[in-house]
């Protein structure tokens, strides 16, 4: 039995078809995304999506879908579906479905008449290459399969109309053809395995909707233009492959190397393994030879913390500790590059965020459990003592430290912790000053790093972090722990935030915590009782002013919403952390039926993976990105930290 597999009943009723979307990339950028019935809801959806760094740095949809007719008896029944204005659906293709799974490639089976028709569609791994195998398993007679490409070409921010610029010249190539239809853009190629007819029958397709830019308030319309179709008799058992792609192929190598592919695949057959093929999707590999971690899908791009929080995760948690440095050493460049003051040669954005350096000592102290510290130490040593007296010595440019050994941030102006929304220019959470969890991984970066300066053999660093540690501890109490046995969510002279938010989580779950034994369980008791949720903890408790959980409606209300009582299954992992330090085996199950509530997930929204966030109250509905890192590296590590935990001692094991 699959563990994403839905049946007819489910595939031809589209108020419960549609929510679900399917995301394939190719680890280099490029990405195919749609629903499970081949219907785009968004403007990010389509077949065939690609950078086109010559263009932008934006993402481009050359090929947004392709429709498969059978002929049969000359009756032409289209496999199809688009929505056009006036909620009109057509072809509607998906009532001929008669199920779809996704175990190992998302499967589709087609059933007209006597005709049982399977489609499958792998991303060629680092090329710009969606591969669809067409497989005709049952036919009584003689069958025809067309296949008509429905083209784009724009980023996936805006939208494509009918207009007098566009190319229609193509040229033919091996069984099939290539167009381009504006300057700058790389040429689409289109081939088969099989020969078959090109017949140019160039048209616009009008009015095609996108209901998720409706809900979002923005316009929803386009024309996709179509060149064509080919066509090409099938016989009963025959399977023919369709590629498109930026560069030419040698069709005779389609069919090996589909089957490849597919056996590279790591089926999605349970929650775990759905997690893993989730995390490499996230995977950047560019052809210089750098890694990155991708943010998000389909809009996100590479953000220094987003990197470094889901780094451990997405790699160590899964045991790829070889993809984690090289995605270090391509950071590390980084790093070293804004410390200097240089241009910086990598793609990663707000590297000046002023806590990017303390994740980045977090992420590396994950390194040493799984790598061990002597191995860390000689990687890394020097780039964390870098970074603490770049911190220090007050080369940063928002991030100082005071007398009283707190590290400070100007944030009224502009958002700069990972609560950034902002309307008009102006962040809509203005935390500024001492914020929380800033002067908790401060507080954390200290102790780790003198304990790595002392294995080093450095006593005078060992000596002078500890020091600083133990002035900022002190100080951290004084500053955060209010008379309700909670922290302060950032305090600025005489301005004390008293919103209750998840963000003093990180006080309990980081490995060394300036908080004793029971004011860190106090802090943990009020995260439990005013923002834990089945899916992670809210952005700010129901009980605070401000409280506005459901992130719907128009760009400005959802980002007035974002930070404002959604809930984040990544913090969820902290906190679920924060449970394993102070409890161990007594929470053992309470995590195990917290995880619950993800694995449902997985059939739902975009498969096999965890959205960006989820409304605040029930039913607790995913929304904003449909694949987002840091969720799914949280939840892997939290599902490691379970395995690691000796139950019968109650004590972790390295």
């Amino acid at each position: 039995m699959s563990y994403l597999k839905f049946e007819r009943a489910l595939m031809t009723n589209l108020e419960e078809a549609l929510p679900r979307e399917l995301l394939r990339t190719n680890r280099s950028g490029a990405y195919s995304c749609s629903t499970i019935v081949d219907c785009n809801t968004r403007k990010y959806h389509g077949l065939l999506v690609v950078p086109v760094p010559e263009l932008d740095d934006e993402n481009h949809v050359l090929l947004s879908s392709l429709d498969a007719t059978v002929i049969q008896h000359g009756a032409a029944f289209n496999l199809g579906l688009h929505k056009y204005q006036g909620n009109n659906y057509s072809p509607k293709g998906h009532k001929y479905i008669r199920e779809f799974d996704c175990g190992r490639v998302p499967t589709t089976i087609y059933r007209v008449g006597g005709v049982i028709l399977k489609r499958e569609i792998v991303f060629q791994h680092y090329e710009d290459r969606i591969l669809i195998r067409y497989t005709l398993v049952d036919a009584h007679s003689l069958t025809t399969l067309r296949l008509r490409p429905f083209l784009a070409f724009r980023s996936v921010r805006q939208f494509t109309h009918e207009n007098m610029v566009a190319n229609r010249d193509y040229q033919l190539v091996d069984k099939g053809i290539k167009t381009c239809m504006y300057a700058g853009y790389p040429e689409l190629y289109m081939q088969l395995s099989k020969t078959n007819e090109f017949k140019y029958q160039p048209d616009w397709y009008r009015d095609i909707t996108y209901p998720k830019e409706q809900e979002r308030g923005y316009a929803s319309n386009e024309d996709l233009y179509v060149p064509g179709y080919f066509e090409m008799n099938i016989r009963k058992g025959e399977s023919i492959v369709f590629a498109a792609s930026t560069s030419e192929i040698k069709t005779s190598a389609l069919k090996a190397l589909f089957d490849e592919e597919v056996n590279e695949r790591t089926p999605r057959d349970n929650f775990f393994h759905c997690l893993i093929n989730a995390a490499h999707q996230f995977h950047i590999h560019e052809k210089n030879g750098d890694r990155y971690i991708l943010a998000g899908y389909p809009w996100f791009k590479c953000r220094a913390r987003d990197m470094f929080i889901a780094l451990p995760g997405l790699t160590l948690s899964i045991e790829e500790q070889d993809y984690f440095e090289l995605v270090m050493k391509t950071a590390q460049r980084g790093l070293t590059e804004f410390m200097e003051g240089k241009p910086l040669t990598v793609k990663i954005y707000e590297m000046e965020q002023p806590d990017v350096p303390l994740w980045v000592i977090w992420c590396l102290q994950q390194y040493a459990k799984e790598a061990g510290t002597e191995k860390c130490l000689k990687r890394y040593g020097g780039l964390m003592e870098r970074l603490i007296k770049f911190i220090e010595n007050g080369k940063h440019p928002n991030l100082k430290v005071m007398e009283n050994g707190l590290v400070y941030t100007d944030g009224r102006e502009t958002a700069v912790t990972w609560m950034n929304s902002t309307v008009n220019g102006k962040p809509v959470i203005p935390r500024t000053g001492y914020i929380v969890e800033f002067n908790a991984l401060w507080y954390n970066a200290l102790k780790f790093c003198s304990a790595m300066a002392d294995l080093s053999g450095n006593k005078k660093d060992a000596a002078h972090f500890e020091q600083l540690a133990q002035h900022c501890k002190q100080s951290f109490v004084d500053v955060f722990l209010n008379e309700y046995g909670y922290l302060f969510d950032y305090v600025d002279g005489n301005m004390m935030d008293w919103s209750v938010r998840p963000n003093m989580i990180f006080a309990v779950a980081l490995d060394y915590s300036p908080l004793a034994q029971e004011q860190k369980k106090s802090v943990l008791d009020v995260c439990t009782r005013e923002l834990l949720t089945p899916k992670g903890l809210r952005s700010l408790s129901p009980k605070s002013g401000g409280y506005n959980p459901m992130y719907t409606g128009p760009q400005t209300q959802r980002d007035y919403a974002y930070h404002q009582g959604t809930a984040w299954p990544w913090l969820g992992g902290f906190y679920m952390e924060a449970c394993l330090k102070l409890y161990k085996r007594t929470r053992q199950s309470f995590i195990e039926r917290q995880m619950v509530g993800y694995e449902d997930e997985m059939n739902q929204h975009c498969l096999g993976t965890i959205p960006e966030l989820f409304d605040g109250n029930p039913p607790f509905n995913g929304r904003g990105a449909i694949s987002f890192a840091m969720n799914v590296a949280e939840i892997l590590r939290t599902l490691e930290l379970l395995e690691r935990y000796n139950f019968n001692s109650g004590e972790e094991t390295k």
